[in-house]
Formats: C-alpha cells, sequence, structure tokens
C-alpha cells in the first residue's frame, strides 16, 4: 500500500485501459460519442482512419478492464475509439502515462513495510472478526445439517425415479406415438432398476459403515468425517441467498468511469456539441486513477470560448450526467489553458468518511514554525497549515464543527513550549476552559461570571498587553545588528533565544460579541485595538485566529468599518457549513463565490458532515478539507501534556502560573450605594456615572452612563424610568439597589 502524498503534491497518473470499441454503425437517433472524439483527432493521427494504422484493430479489440468490483454501466455501445494521448517529446517526463515498472506498494521500504502492515491488520481484523462468530456459525452449520438430510434424500429419490423424463413420455402420450413411449418406459424402467441398487448399496454402506466408524475409528477421523458432513449437509440445506459465513471486509460497488460516459455528461450540461466541429470536447490526458486510489481522473480541453467557469457552474449537470453526488465531483482549472481543466470524480462521497483523531494526541511537543495538521482534502491527503505570519478566520453554522476546528489549530499552538498563548471566548463556552491550564491570559463571556468577574475590561487589557508587545518586538528587532537579524524580521532562533521574540497566539472565539457592547465607547476602544494587531501584528509573530458564526452586520459608524477591516484582513479563511451565500461571502470573501466556492453549498447533515469546510487562502488550491478530531477529552489530554512541556522549558506564564494582573475588584452595588443621598427615590444614569467619577475618580474617572448601566444591568438590576427634578430619564431606584444588595448577602 503506497501513501498518500501531503497536500499540494500534483500526483502521478497512470492510464486506464480503453474501453471496447468497434467501428459499426449506430442508429441516427443516438448521439455518437465516439464519432465525436475520432472528428476531433488531426486528419494525420493514425486512430483517424481505422484502415491506415494495422494496429488499431489490435488496440480497438481490447477488452476493457475496470477498476471496479460491480459496474453500475453497461458496456460501451459500438462506435467508439481510443482516447488520444499526448504526444511524446523528446526530454519530456512521461512517467505519468506508464505504469510503474515496481507496483508503489512495493516501492521502497516505507511502502513494503506499510504494505506488510496493512496486510497483517487485514488478516487479523478477518481472523478475529470470524474467532467472534465462531460459535454463531456452528450453530447454523447443525440447524442447515439438519435442513439438509431431507434435501439430500429428496435429491436421491428424484435421480432414482428419473423425473426428469416424466415430460419427455408426456409429449410422446400426448403425440400418440406408442413406439416413442414404449422405449421411453423401458428405458426409465432399466434405469430405476439400476439407480435402485446403488441407493440400496448406499443404504446397506451407511447401515454397516456407520456403526462401524463409530466403534472403530479415532476420535479425530471421526470428528474430522463428522465435521465434513455437517458442511455438506450444511452448504445442501441453507438458501442460495443465506451465507451462514458474514463477510469481513465489505467491498465497495463504485461507478465505472470511461471517457464515453465523461463525454454524454458534459453535452447533457450544455459544455458542447458533438455534432459541430467547433464545439467537440476532448481529452487532453488519458483517463486514469489517481494515485491515492480513491477515484478516477482526466484533463478535459472545452470547446473554443468555452472556459473554467462555465464547467464550475455545470458542476451540478455534470455529477447528474455521471450519476454521482455532486460531492464527488471536483473541478480544477489548468494554469496553460482557461479550456483546460481537470475532471476528479471520486469513488464514494469523500465527505461523509471523517478524517479521524487529530495526531496531536501523541502529545508530543510541537514546533509553531512547521506545518500544523488541519486535516484531509477531498483526495484523503493531509492538509497542513503554515501559521506563522497569518491570521485564520473560521465562520460557520452553530453545530457544525467550528469551534472545534479553531482548537485544534490552538491546540498545535500549544504543545510548543514557547508560543504564548492568550484567549478571548465571547461565548463564554466550556469548549475553552482547559486551556488555562496553558493560557497567558484568558478572558471569558462578556458579563460578570464565575470564571470571570469583568471580561469586558480585562480584554481592553489584554488587548493592550498584546499591542505593547508588537511595539516592544519592533523596537527590539531594530536593535539587533544586520548579522543576528538580515531581514528585521523574527526567526526561530531568535525566538527561541530572547524570550521578547516569542510567538504569540491570539485566539477570539466567536469575537463580534465584543463589537455589540452595550458601552459604544468600549466598542470602539476593542474595535481599534483589534484592527492595530490585525495589521501590525503577524509582521511582529502574533498569530490571530479567530471565529464567528456571524461575521458580518455588526456595528455601525466607526465600529462597523473597523469589524468589516478586521474581518477583511484575514490571510486565511475556513468556512464550514453556512446558513446561505452571504454568510459564505463573509467569511470566504467576495472573490470566492466568483471562484466557484460557497459554502452554503456544503452538505448539511447533522452528524454526518460535521467538520468539513472550505479552505481558501492558505495555498494556490482550494481544498475542501474534513478536519482531524479532538474532542473534550482528547483536548484535556494535549492540555495537560502541553502545561508539563511548558513546565520543563520554564515558559509557563500569566494566569497559568498563577500570576494576577494588578487589578483591584470593585463591588460596584456597594459604591453604587454609597453615591446615593438619603431620601433619593432613584437616579439617572449620567448622575450615577458623574458621581461615581467624583467620588472614585482612581476606578470610575473615565466611567459613561453607558457603562456603568450597562454593568448594573447584567447583574439584573431594570434600567427604568427615573423622575429627578421633573425631568424623566432611564436610571436606577434606590429600592431596587438595595433589593439586589438584601438578595445577594441572603444568598451568600
Amino acid at each position: 500500500m503506497s501513501t498518500a502524498p501531503t497536500y499540494g503534491t500534483p500526483p502521478d497518473k497512470t492510464p486506464d485501459n480503453h474501453p471496447d470499441t468497434s467501428t459499426d454503425e449506430r442508429e441516427t437517433n443516438v448521439v455518437d460519442l465516439a464519432a465525436a472524439r475520432i472528428r476531433s483527432l488531426p486528419d494525420n493521427h493514425p486512430d483517424a482512419d481505422p484502415d491506415s494504422n494495422p494496429d488499431t484493430e489490435a488496440v480497438i479489440g481490447e477488452v476493457h478492464e475496470g477498476h471496479f468490483d460491480v459496474a453500475l454501466d453497461d458496456e460501451p455501445q459500438t462506435g467508439g475509439a481510443v482516447v488520444d494521448a499526448l504526444p511524446l517529446r523528446a526530454g519530456v517526463e512521461t512517467a505519468g502515462s506508464r505504469l510503474p515498472i515496481i507496483p508503489p506498494n512495493l516501492s521502497g521500504w516505507e511502502n513494503i513495510k506499510a504494505t506488510i502492515e496493512d496486510a497483517v491488520r487485514l488478516t487479523a481484523h478477518i481472523s478475529a472478526f470470524h474467532t467472534v462468530r465462531a460459535p454463531w456459525y456452528a450453530v447454523q452449520v447443525l440447524f442447515w445439517a439438519l435442513v439438509g438430510v431431507p434435501v439430500v434424500i429428496g435429491h436421491q429419490l428424484r435421480w432414482w425415479w428419473l423425473v426428469e423424463q416424466f415430460g419427455l413420455r408426456q409429449q410422446a402420450a400426448a403425440d400418440n406415438d406408442a413406439q416413442v413411449w414404449l422405449r421411453l418406459h423401458r428405458e426409465v424402467k432399466a434405469t430405476r432398476r439400476w439407480r435402485g441398487i446403488v441407493l440400496t448399496g448406499e443404504a446397506l454402506a451407511l447401515a454397516i459403515g456407520a456403526p462401524a466408524l463409530w466403534f472403530l475409528a479415532p476420535t479425530w477421523f471421526l470428528v474430522a468425517i463428522l465435521a465434513g458432513a455437517a458442511l455438506l449437509l450444511a452448504r445442501v440445506g441453507r438458501p442460495a441467498d443465506r451465507s451462514i459465513v458474514a463477510k469481513a471486509v465489505v467491498t465497495g460497488r463504485f461507478r465505472r468511469m470511461n471517457p464515453d460516459i465523461v463525454l454524454r455528461a458534459y453535452y447533457a450540461a450544455g459544455l458542447g456539441n458533438p455534432d459541430k466541429a467547433d464545439k467537440v470536447i476532448t481529452f487532453a490526458t488519458p483517463m486514469s486513477r489517481d494515485i491515492t486510489g480513491t477515484g478516477s481522473q482526466v484533463a478535459i480541453d472545452l470547446p473554443f470560448g468555452t472556459g473554467f467557469t462555465h464547467a464550475r457552474n455545470a458542476r451540478a449537470a455534470i455529477a447528474s450526467g455521471l450519476d454521482v453526488s455532486v460531492h464527488q465531483v471536483f473541478l480544477s482549472p489548468d494554469d496553460s489553458s482557461e479550456r483546460r481543466h481537470e475532471l476528479f470524480v471520486t469513488d464514494r462521497n469523500p465527505l461523509a468518511i471523517p478524517a479521524g483523531r487529530s495526531p496531536l494526541l501523541d502529545c508530543q511537543p510541537r514546533d509553531i514554525w512547521a506545518p500544523a495538521p488541519f486535516g484531509l482534502d477531498e483526495r484523503g491527503r493531509n492538509v497542513w497549515l503554515d501559521l506563522m505570519w497569518i491570521s485564520i478566520l473560521i465562520g460557520a453554522q452553530p453545530r457544525k464543527g467550528k469551534t472545534f476546528a479553531t482548537r485544534a489549530l490552538a491546540l498545535f499552538a500549544a504543545l510548543d513550549p514557547y508560543v504564548r498563548i492568550l484567549l478571548a471566548d465571547g461565548k463564554n463556552s466550556p469548549d475553552w476552559d482547559k486551556f488555562r491550564l496553558v493560557a497567558h491570559r484568558a478572558v471569558f463571556g462578556t458579563v460578570p461570571n464565575a470564571r470571570d468577574n469583568d471580561p469586558v475590561r480585562h480584554l481592553v487589557e489584554m488587548l493592550t498587553e498584546v499591542k505593547k508587545h508588537i511595539e516592544d518586538v519592533n523596537e527590539f528587532l531594530a536593535t539587533l545588528p544586520t548579522s543576528e537579524c538580515p531581514e528585521g524580521k523574527i526567526t526561530r532562533e531568535l525566538s527561541r533565544k530572547y524570550p521578547r521574540l516569542r510567538v504569540w497566539l491570539l485566539v477570539m472565539e466567536e469575537f463580534q460579541v465584543y463589537y455589540e457592547l452595550d458601552d459604544q465607547e468600549t466598542n470602539k476602544e476593542i474595535a481599534k485595538l483589534l484592527s492595530y494587531i490585525m495589521a501590525v501584528g503577524p509582521s511582529a509573530g502574533v498569530i490571530l485566529l479567530s471565529s464567528s458564526q456571524k461575521p458580518s452586520g455588526i456595528g455601525a459608524g466607526d465600529v462597523g468599518r473597523l469589524f468589516n477591516r478586521y474581518r477583511d484582513n484575514h490571510a486565511v479563511r475556513f468556512a464550514l457549513k453556512c446558513g446561505n451565500r452571504v454568510v459564505s461571502d463573509a467569511v470566504l470573501g467576495g472573490d470566492a463565490y466568483q471562484e466557484g466556492f460557497d459554502a452554503s453549498a456544503l452538505p448539511s447533515a447533522r452528524n454526518k458532515f460535521k467538520g468539513i469546510g472550505i479552505l481558501y487562502g492558505a495555498t494556490d488550491e482550494t481544498p475542501i478539507v474534513r478536519t482531524y478530531l479532538a474532542d473534550h477529552g482528547d483536548a484535556e489530554n494535549i492540555l495537560k501534556a502541553a502545561r508539563r512541556h511548558r513546565e520543563r522549558a520554564g515558559t509557563l506564564s500569566g494566569h497559568a502560573a498563577g500570576e494576577e494582573a494588578p487589578r483591584e475588584v470593585r463591588d460596584v452595588l456597594a459604591d453604587v450605594a454609597a453615591i446615593y443621598s438619603p431620601g433619593e427615590p432613584g437616579l439617572h444614569w449620567q448622575h450615577i456615572a458623574a458621581r461615581l467619577a467624583t467620588t472614585f475618580p482612581e476606578h470610575y474617572a473615565d466611567i459613561s452612563a453607558e457603562t456603568i448601566s450597562a454593568q448594573l444591568r447584567a447583574l439584573k438590576l431594570p434600567s427604568v424610568n427615573v423622575k429627578v427634578a421633573g425631568e424623566t430619564l432611564k436610571g436606577l431606584r434606590h429600592k431596587d439597589l438595595t433589593a439586589a444588595i438584601a438578595s445577594r448577602h441572603a444568598t451568600a
């Protein structure tokens, strides 16, 4: 078994055998696809006229050897011809058009070892499968053997009675041919006499031999005889459609691909016309199996004036013509011509096959400067992501694997003990809780909660710390000599040598909620900080990992503008299933749909297609990726190992190391209660903010009416109409404040 190539490596192509063809005339009401191919050949091509090439007849007579176990299509109709291969030129690599001398599964020690391991695993699986079911097999053999006894007796009696001659005698009687009837009668009597003697001999041999064997034969021989007899009787007794031994490995049933089917699909999709010379579709390469063994591929040249965009828009129609799911058809443009593209058709829907558990489960240290394993593409190839110098946006509907995909990349960074992780979880979910084992800073939610008593303020402080780190990095790099830092950028060696140049990872889970806070000033402050970090952070070694289920229509004015700037400047996008094309465009960018990528078209089965998305901007290709899975238990194990790596490297810092940022937690209820004058039934929010700023300037100097209102409403205090000095505005009643304080004391 040959190992699948890493994503991005062009696979070798191995030609398939051509289908059986001939040159008979076809009915006039049937489109002659093969004739269309013949017309597309050059006039001097030897296959243009079968009589001009003595070898053509031999080629046409070849038997097509399909690579599938069960053919879903009829054999190709007459009138076909072989597909022309690319001409061979001197000095041009032609290995892609020839079968390898040494099979790929025996080429090199790694492949030989993988082949042996695969054979051993398969044998072990089959052995274990049948061993577990052996008792049930024995019960079935015994049952069908008992059924087989009367069946065998019936066969013997019918053989003795010569029942097959009954029809001949009936026909002779019907024809009133006495002579034939008498001859048949004499023959049947003689045959029955002879067969009766044979059956009598069998009965006597069984009656005498069975007791003799029972008392005289050794046990092992007796067991073998009985087992063999039982197996034979069970084979006779069981119905033809009832198998005793179950299949341990089920062979897939796939669509057989050949040139006729491909041409039929493309013509049905309106991409050409076989009856017009300038609208004929041709093949640029022979049809072959993909090197991964997961499907068939061929390069196709469309008619002049028809390009890849037309084929991409007709993908569903092509899939219908091929009689497969649209998720089994993949089209890739060719750099050499807009008319040419590669068609790849998978044997089964690759999106329904999970990528499997995360390779990070070995819990070994990782290097942030190396690519991170992300998943498998539609051809089963590994997809890797270079995290350095980029920012990644991940978007999807809820429950489609967005958080798992984001967390998978963060787990990779966590296993590098020299990466400082900062986390803001806007939805305050348990998904990121265990990251507190390694996170330098962690913010949860937007309102005070059990894990964070002032998350919004802590987020501002964390982003401010990131901004200061970026400035420090750029200043420090400017002081290094050119011999040590020739390009003025962080390198792996510098990040290990100088703690100030460590790589930072900023995770913003559901970042849109921090643009929709009640306090507009805080919204603007967060938006400005994130916009700055997005603009200059990656060049200073700050990796941004952002996720959102609502990446559009956030905020207004400067906040909305800064939100769009932050969202649109992510270098790499990963869109899982989206609700509609607008959301898909917001995640992937406006150009993605024009290139044929729409995350709203991804399959949406609840449990079958989780963790599947379109990876845009990472490479020149845009694969559909099935992400590796690391569930909550796996994530906890990985993070525990990551903490041990950091403890050994001495890089544990911040919250994970037990450090607390210098901040004093205020009792906002007590502070607000202190500013009320005796007898005041309530105050407007702006009066509360002004009195707090005057009474406690060291803590509330910059407090606004919106901020204090949001903080108190988060503590379940209502904002109501309050009349003060004849003016009615929104504010807080004193009785509601005292009731909240009393309730807190009662439950303390």
